[in-house]
Formats: structure tokens, C-alpha cells, sequence
């Protein structure tokens, strides 16, 4: 009679396709299976864990995701097979629309012909240094034919290069992109270190802008007065709301008996959906800010004024909710509102500025009354303050100097009239010895 003890201990045996795992020599325990490749073709991967489960979990993934359709770059393709592969599986899903766009036009005509050729698994820090140096001194009309296709041409084609090159803001986001890329490839284990980290590109000078002025921005308001939007202008500089802000702002977001104002979503234009609702741009973006009294009251007119528009407008008017929308209803589009501010600049006769200089504006006014620099993170919708810092550093080192040049004078009046009071005959004090 066979005992149980007798009996061969029992094994569980993995189905078809499952794949295997086991443990290495060195500790480590490894997983393989077959999945997708490019090609619509079939390949072996193997994947590593600390422990079984570990490496059991990440095979699991990628069998998954090959049972979906999504096929498994290979570190033996090249680097454009991989940037195409991670533009349209993984960064779609973890990105905005208009990012994911910007994403995909600095990878086809930056990323694939300057490093697209290149084996993913044999790229270096040094081929990523090299093409960057390149690309920093290399004539954009030249690379890209722009040239060739103007009607008169007057750079490549006419034999005089206009040195038309990448500002060092355009190769620090090209170089953050490939980081991107490559960050994921070594998540999913299909090369071992990120090359684009080893590479640097210095830190870029912030880019110049030029914020109104307290004279310049009551100006604006004053040429705004008689027109249908000025409670937006009004509210954008004192408040420092970014457009998308102020055109995503909702009538239920607004508490106007409390004063106050809830920032939850952003107004964008993409081109699949068109104008969109989207969250704000970070977390620390979605806040609750305080209402100045002169706002409050423009909002409310601005109300009013919006109840005749709907009532001339009868069944046309498609109202959503928004609290600033055009004459039927609708929201506004993000490109009519920078029109609209450049018409009303030059009414006022001031320099044209893009409507987030409003924003600077706001902040840089702030700054100079003296309000802390956390009142204007927490009201900007800041994600740290150290951006807050970075951004208007400018402006702070421009109060120092005012505050030192100010100390400089009251210390040069008090030797004065130290001097006057003892009529300069006499030598100053000298201090006492102490024992």
C-alpha cells in the first residue's frame, strides 16, 4: 500500500506559454516567456527579480501586454523603432494631448534622423554628446530645407548661411525628451543605464520677459473699462490666473458673498477634441484664492451683462457654464483672447507682451510691495516654491539692491551728521578697553 509519505511530492506544472522561472547562480531569480515583436513576429525575453514573485510579476506584464497587441521593443532594434514604440504606447497614456504632441514633433525631426539609425543597445553617452554638439552649431535652414522652399530664398540657397540655431532652452527640452525615452526603456529592463543622463547640457538662462509696470498695467485697465471682458483682464492681473485658468473658470467655482474663487480645470485647444476641459496643469495648481473687492464687483456686473447677451442671443445661446464665454455662449478660444489683448496693448499705447506676461506682471507688483514670496506660490498655483524663486529671482535681486542702496544713504547721513554735530575738529570716540 503506497503512504503519502511514499508518494512523489507534487509539482505544479505552468500552462502553455506561461513561460518559465527559476533561479540563478548568482541569487537572482529569472523569468522567460515569448511575447510580441515588431514585425508581428515572435522573440524570447527574459526578465530579472530579487525574489520569484518579483520576476514572475514582470513576466506576467509583458505577456499581458503582448495579448493586447502591443508589441515588445527589442534592444537589438534601433533607437527610432524604440522612440516610435514609447510615443505610441506608453507616453499617450501618462500624457496630455498638446504635450504628447510637442513629444512627437521634436522626436520626428530632432530624435530619428540624428540618432534614429542607432542600435538602442549600443548607443552611448558619447554618440549623445556628439549629435548634441552638432545639432547646437548646425543651421536650422540648412538641416530642415527651409530655405530651398521660400519663394526668395536668401540663406543655404542664396550661399549665405543666416546661422539660424537652436536657442539653449529648445536643446535642454530635446535632450529632456530622449531622457524620457530612454528613462522607460530601462524600467522594462531593455538596456541597463540611461546614456542621456550622463550627458550634460548646462543650465539654460531663464527666458526674459518684460511685466508691466504699475503705471503700464493701471493703463490697461483704464483702456479696458468699455470693453466686454474686462472683468477677465481685471481678474488676470490681480489674481495672476493663467489663461487657460481664467477661460476654464466656471460661475460654480466662484463664492462671490465669500469673496473667493476655486481653480479645478484649464481651458485648452487640442486637435482632437478642439477646445477641452482638462485638470488643472499640476496638483498644487488645484487652489482656492482670495477675491479682491474691485474684482467682485466687476464679476458681478460682468454677470449681468452676460444675462442681456443671453437673452438677445435667445436659441442660440449655448451656455456651459463658463464664465467667460463669446456674445452666443460658447467658450473662447485661447488664440481670440491673446488677439484681443494685443488689440487693446496697442489702444493703450503700450508694448506688445503675451498674456502670460499678465501673470509676471502680477507677481513681479506683488514682490515689489513686499508680499512673502509663499503668498505668491500659494496664489500663483506654484508646485514648489524653488520655482517661484528660480522665475522672479531677477526681481528679488533688484529689491536688494534698492534695500542696500536705501541703507547705503541712511548710513552715509548718519556719518554726516555725526560730522556736523562736532564740527570736525574733534577726533571720533575711541572705544574703552575692557579687562
Amino acid at each position: 500500500m503506497t503512504t503519502p509519505r511514499d508518494s512523489a511530492p507534487s509539482r505544479r506544472v505552468r500552462a502553455n506559454g506561461d513561460g518559465t522561472v527559476y533561479q540563478r547562480k548568482d541569487g537572482r531569480w529569472e523569468a522567460a516567456g515569448y511575447v510580441l515583436a515588431p514585425g508581428n513576429t515572435r522573440k524570447r525575453i527574459r526578465v530579472y527579480g530579487t525574489t520569484r514573485k518579483d520576476a514572475l510579476a514582470k513576466l506576467t506584464e509583458k505577456i499581458a501586454a503582448s495579448n493586447r497587441g502591443v508589441p515588445v521593443p527589442s534592444a537589438a532594434g534601433s533607437v527610432a523603432t524604440y522612440l516610435t514604440y514609447w510615443l505610441e504606447n506608453v507616453a499617450v497614456h501618462h500624457l496630455r494631448e498638446n504635450t504628447h504632441t510637442r513629444y512627437t514633433a521634436c522626436v520626428n525631426r530632432y530624435l530619428i534622423p540624428g540618432l534614429g539609425k542607432k542600435k538602442l543597445a549600443k548607443l552611448t553617452a558619447k554618440d549623445v554628446r556628439t549629435w548634441l554638439n552638432q545639432l547646437r552649431t548646425t543651421c536650422q535652414c540648412c538641416t530642415h530645407g527651409i530655405d530651398a522652399r521660400r519663394d526668395q530664398p536668401r540663406c543655404c540657397a542664396a550661399g549665405r548661411c543666416c546661422s539660424k540655431l537652436l536657442s539653449p532652452l529648445t536643446l535642454t527640452y530635446i535632450h529632456s525628451v530622449l531622457k524620457s525615452a530612454l528613462e522607460h526603456a530601462v524600467r522594462e529592463e531593455e538596456i541597463p543605464r540611461n546614456v542621456a543622463r550622463n550627458v550634460r547640457t548646462g543650465t539654460p538662462r531663464p527666458r526674459r520677459f518684460e511685466p508691466l509696470t504699475a503705471d503700464e498695467a493701471r493703463r490697461l485697465l483704464t483702456t479696458t473699462q468699455s470693453h466686454r471682458l474686462h472683468a477677465l483682464f481685471e481678474l488676470a492681473l490681480h489674481t495672476g490666473l493663467r489663461k487657460g485658468e481664467l477661460l476654464g473658470l466656471r460661475w460654480e467655482d466662484l463664492d462671490l458673498d465669500a469673496g473667493t474663487a476655486a481653480i479645478r480645470r484649464t481651458l485648452q485647444r487640442t486637435a482632437a477634441g478642439g477646445l477641452t476641459t482638462l485638470p488643472t496643469k499640476t496638483r498644487a495648481s488645484e487652489r482656492r484664492i482670495a477675491l479682491p473687492t474691485r474684482c467682485l464687483q466687476s464679476l458681478k456686473l460682468h454677470h449681468e451683462q452676460q444675462q442681456r447677451e443671453r437673452e438677445a442671443a435667445g436659441t442660440t445661446w449655448l451656455h456651459d457654464g463658463h464664465v467667460f464665454t463669446t456674445v452666443q455662449g460658447r467658450p473662447i478660444d485661447p488664440t481670440n483672447l491673446t488677439r484681443t489683448l494685443l488689440t487693446l496693448l496697442r489702444k493703450a499705447s503700450l508694448r506688445r507682451i503675451r498674456f502670460h506676461d499678465l501673470r509676471h506682471s502680477t507677481a513681479t507688483l506683488l514682490l515689489e510691495q513686499g508680499v512673502e514670496l509663499v503668498v505668491i506660490k500659494e496664489l500663483l498655483g506654484h508646485a514648489h516654491i524653488g520655482v517661484t524663486a528660480t522665475v522672479y529671482a531677477h526681481v528679488r535681486l533688484r529689491l536688494q539692491r534698492n534695500a542696500i542702496d536705501s541703507l547705503s544713504t541712511t548710513l552715509g547721513t548718519l556719518g554726516i551728521t555725526e560730522t556736523a554735530r562736532s564740527g570736525g575738529d574733534e577726533p571720533p570716540p575711541c572705544n574703552a578697553l575692557v579687562r
